[in-house]
């Protein structure tokens, strides 16, 4: 009898894994790869940005927050930041306002390539993007999914101002910690929120510095 009480604990035990595994393969979100990957299969004729919002659904703010961010990374002349910034500010504002679909100007979703072109940028794209994803993965997450807009928002919306700030090559570090949000966000991944905001503070601090030490050294110039 006892070892037929185990083998029935075992058996539960074994029945209510399996249970939690199916849970967390469908609350997890579909991965990139394979929302592009099937965009790509059905594309004809163009694609258009507003197709690919779309196709994104609720994964839109993470794309287009790390999208956005890497723009504000690239060695472009001083200054550009000033500009480039605004669509991420723009972007991180609907998210804090809870927007459910990002909003882009009529213009821009109108926008379109090929579908051949939108296939052979997605074959080139998906080793890459498949190789970030064996790195990130949906783990520790620690809010609920329709609280982690909101809160995500707003931390992006710091470091957002930050890269719109003019301070010569203060734009880098924090657009980098807006484009780990924006990873993290997108996998649900606890981890790499964490190094995210880690990184997000000591660009705030760096930046902070920069400019404590630029107040300082002006200050004695005029006196």
């Amino acid at each position: 009898m006892p070892a037929q009480e185990s083998l029935r604990a075992q058996a539960e035990e074994t029945s209510l894994d399996m249970v939690s595994g199916t849970t967390a393969q469908a609350d997890a979100p579909r991965r990139l790869s394979r929302i592009f990957e099937e965009l790509a299969d059905k594309a004809e004729g163009t694609v258009t940005v507003e197709q690919l919002r779309d196709a994104l659904g609720d994964r839109s703010f993470a794309t287009l927050l790390v999208l956005f961010s890497c723009l504000n990374m690239l060695p472009l002349p001083p200054g550009s930041t000033l500009i480039l910034g605004i669509p991420l500010l723009l972007l991180c504002v609907q998210m804090v306002a809870g927007s459910r679909t990002v909003w882009l100007p009529q213009f821009v979703l109108r926008k379109s390539i090929s579908a051949d072109k939108f296939r052979n940028l997605t074959v080139r794209m998906l080793p890459r993007l498949k190789w970030i994803e064996r790195l990130i993965r949906p783990r520790y997450w620690p809010f609920a999914r329709n609280h982690a807009d909101r809160i995500i928002g707003t931390i992006a919306l710091v470091l957002a101002i930050a890269v719109t700030l003019p301070i010569p090559f203060g734009n880098w570090f924090p657009a980098f910690s807006c484009a780990l949000v924006g990873l993290a966000l997108s996998e649900r991944d606890g981890i790499l929120l964490a190094v995210a905001v880690t990184s997000g503070l000591l660009s705030l601090a760096v930046i902070g510095f920069v400019i404590g030490a630029a107040s300082v050294l002006a200050a004695a110039l005029f006196h």
